[in-house]
């Protein structure tokens, strides 16, 4: 696979493939390549960690949504994202940040494990014979922790996966008009959902993000709808990914899951493979000159398989040393949600391999068809005799 080939495989519509070749074949022309006038890909470890703790460099916001798209607002979705911390860049990045996580604290997220142990024996109580362990453990299990940590009611769960699903296909390279349609249906959905929700927690406060970020008006209206809808996806999302693609490393490969498999699982199958930065000034990266303005396009993937930083970089290796993948990002945008979706991997794939010993998948699992949200549709399994206990 040549260049060209490779740039165009990770473009392409259809996402169900392995970029792994892709990315190989990109790594043979160093770790930025230039595709168009303008336009970059970033395949290189140091490259892209560099990029991502570089203040110079931008994320795709307002002003740049402006530039290319007059109707761009007509699109929820797009409209949601831009207002959120995803979005945007200093002062409004640091400020709503600042806020976040003054009430994303670790002892928030340390105050879950109680909850995350539980609804891992619950789920995995209700497990029996065969089972889509997307559809019964990946997915259940982080919206159920998101939920109780904003403060949204247990009932209102099931309507999640759905939205997000449609919401998300707005973050992939390429989208279509039909993509685009949903996305914007799903996020007037979510918003009306949050408008309610926020009201009853002015009316009834809770000890939850959502009522921290909605008391003492630092954020607008729009910032907080953004933020809430982002905290939401993006801490369920993610971590779904991040489980369901351990499930089948860990099955393939005939691995007993130690806690420490989690960062070698980010590495080797990123549950988000590329994010994107525009240049502010002109710089030079390796022997390659960015000119002002330039879109970086990020490919976390390719980095968490660059041999120049890990030794045996394509083999699934889950207690590897010295393992810092950039699967949740570096820099001013590191994600928020990290320690949490480490907390739940680490508590639900032991429990899950030490009830079912015997676990082995029945079919072929399916890939999502994304490539940027790389995870599993569905991942049939037969769980064989389970052990009594979690413990």
């Amino acid at each position: 696979m040549d260049a060209a080939e490779a740039v165009k495989t990770l473009l392409s519509p259809s996402a169900t493939h392995d970029p792994v070749p892709a990315y190989a074949a990109l790594r043979k022309y160093g770790p930025v390549l230039p595709v168009a006038d303008g336009y970059y890909f970033v395949s290189g470890y140091a490259a892209v960690d560099g990029i991502l703790r570089d203040a110079a460099m931008e994320t795709y916001d307002i002003k740049r949504l402006d530039s290319r798209w007059d109707d761009w607002r007509d699109n929820k979705a797009l409209e949601l994202f831009a207002d959120s911390m995803l979005r945007s860049n200093p002062p409004d990045h640091t400020r709503m940040r600042r806020l976040a996580a003054g009430v994303f604290t670790a002892r928030r997220v340390g105050t879950l494990r109680a909850v995350i142990e539980e609804q891992v024996a619950e789920a995995l109580d209700g497990l029996d014979g065969t089972a889509d362990l997307m559809s019964e453990l990946c997915y259940p299990l982080p919206i159920g922790v998101i939920t109780a940590l904003l403060g949204v009611p247990a009932e209102d769960r099931g309507q999640f996966r759905r939205l997000a699903e449609a919401l998300t296909a707005v973050l992939e390279v390429r989208w279509t008009p039909e993509d685009e349609a949903k996305a914007h249906e799903a996020a007037v959905e979510l918003e009306d959902y949050f408008i309610h929700l926020v009201a009853q927690k002015q009316r009834e406060p809770g000890d939850d993000l959502t009522t921290a970020l909605a008391k003492g008006g630092e954020l607008s209206g729009r910032e907080l709808l953004g933020n809430l809808m982002l905290l939401l996806v993006a801490g369920f999302e993610t971590t779904t990914n991040l489980l369901g693609n351990g499930i089948v490393l860990l099955l393939d490969h005939g691995a007993t899951p130690p806690q420490s498999c989690v960062e070698e699982i980010l590495r080797f199958d990123s549950p988000v493979q590329l994010t994107e930065r525009y240049a502010t000034h002109a710089v030079q990266i390796g022997n390659v000159q960015i000119e002002e303005g330039a879109e970086l396009v990020l490919l976390l993937g390719a980095a968490n398989r660059d041999p120049e930083r890990f030794e045996k970089a394509d083999e699934f290796w889950p207690e590897r040393p010295n393992n810092t993948p950039l699967s949740f990002g570096a820099g001013a945008h590191y994600c928020l949600g990290a320690p949490l979706a480490r907390l739940e991997a680490q508590i639900a794939l032991p429990a899950l391999f030490r009830r079912f010993p015997e676990l082995r998948l029945t079919g072929k699992p399916v890939r999502r068809p994304r490539m940027n949200l790389r995870g599993w549709d569905a991942l049939p399994v037969t769980l064989g005799t389970p052990e009594h206990s979690v413990d």
